[in-house]
């Protein structure tokens, strides 16, 4: 029995049946059904967040108050490098497009170029994105945790978040973080935050012009709750410890949900960035050597840029649902 084997658009063989789909090659076909699986895959992830979101609404950290850094720029500039990282995501998928294009017309030289802008482009966010999640889990100011888990932070009289060191009493410590070097062999703890629970407190008694800050949001200014002298030190009162920075089980601005969802989506999308960056490194090179060249068609590029665009896309919706509402 003879096997049907239609010609595809580009003269190679169609390998996926007897029909040509919407007249797509069987490689670019696959790339769709991936990208379709995935992008529900992102949409459970997002649904789950919006479902988190809603629950504690009232209580969920603010993007503009968590996300207000610039390499190595000391200042208050909510969104601005998420901004810029965004800005270069969007800029590499329009350099995708250039070089789809370009080998469209077999025209080499401007493939190679655009495809290594593309490269820059997501190494760039990739660095950008590890600098974000180093300063997430360092912390920006500290806060302290009370027994029912709450966080509250201090600010001064402007509203403006301060470090807890700024206010800190200088009473002497002598705990130390139990490790080998203490002779503790048997004994590992997580770095201790750099001032104590009875530091805070004393510091804070003995500056009036600090307030404190509660999870809870106030629907008429959008902001933080701001607690009056009297109901600080009640709050003060049920102060467990001392959170720095954000992990999977504590979060100096908040709900813990924040930062498991922080990590978990924004680190699942990176390790797409990163695929997306090895396998337009790979084709990169298959270009500079002529392979495609010699094929006659660059459709490896086209069916790279698919995914590439779809990887941009997907942070778009991130951007929107994380950083912006």
């Amino acid at each position: 029995m003879e096997a049907i084997v239609a010609d595809s658009p580009k003269g190679g063989a169609w390998s996926g049946g007897g029909s040509q789909p919407f007249g797509s090659s069987y490689g670019k076909m696959m790339m769709w059904f991936f990208i379709m699986s995935d992008a529900l895959t992102f949409s459970g992830f997002l649904g789950a967040y919006g479902l988190m979101r809603f629950k504690f609404l009232d209580t969920w950290p603010i993007a503009d108050q968590v996300f207000t850094h610039i390499p190595f720029v000391h200042g208050d500039y909510p969104m601005y490098y998420v901004a810029f990282m965004t800005f270069i995501l969007i800029f590499s998928s329009v350099t995708m497009v250039l070089a789809v294009d370009a080998g469209k017309h077999m025209q080499q030289g401007k493939v190679i170029i655009y495809m290594g802008l593309t490269i820059i482009g997501g190494f760039i966010f990739l660095g950008s994105q590890a600098w974000e999640w180093k300063t997430f889990i360092t912390g920006s100011y500290g806060a302290v945790q009370l027994n029912d888990g709450k966080i509250v932070q201090f600010v001064n009289n402007e509203g403006k978040p301060v470090t807890l060191e700024s206010f800190a009493a200088a009473i002497p410590v002598e705990r130390t973080q139990h490790k080998k070097e203490n002779g503790l062999w048997f004994v590992s703890e997580p770095t201790l935050p750099p001032v104590t629970l009875q530091q805070v407190k004393e510091g804070f008694a003995n500056n009036p012009d600090i307030a404190m800050r509660t999870e809870l949001i106030n629907l008429e200014t959008k902001q933080k709750t701001i607690l009056s002298r009297e109901q600080a030190d009640k709050y003060l009162e049920n102060a467990t410890r001392v959170v720095k920075g954000a992990n999977l089980t504590e979060n100096e601005y908040g709900k813990t949900l924040f930062a498991d969802f922080f990590f978990f989506i924004t680190g699942f999308h990176g390790f797409h960035v990163f695929s997306g960056i090895l396998i337009n490194i790979i084709i990169f090179f298959n270009v500079i050597i002529g392979t495609y060249q010699k094929r006659g068609h660059y459709e490896m590029v086209e069916k790279v840029g698919l995914y590439w665009h779809f990887v941009d896309l997907v942070w778009v919706f991130v951007f929107t649902f994380f950083y912006l509402i």
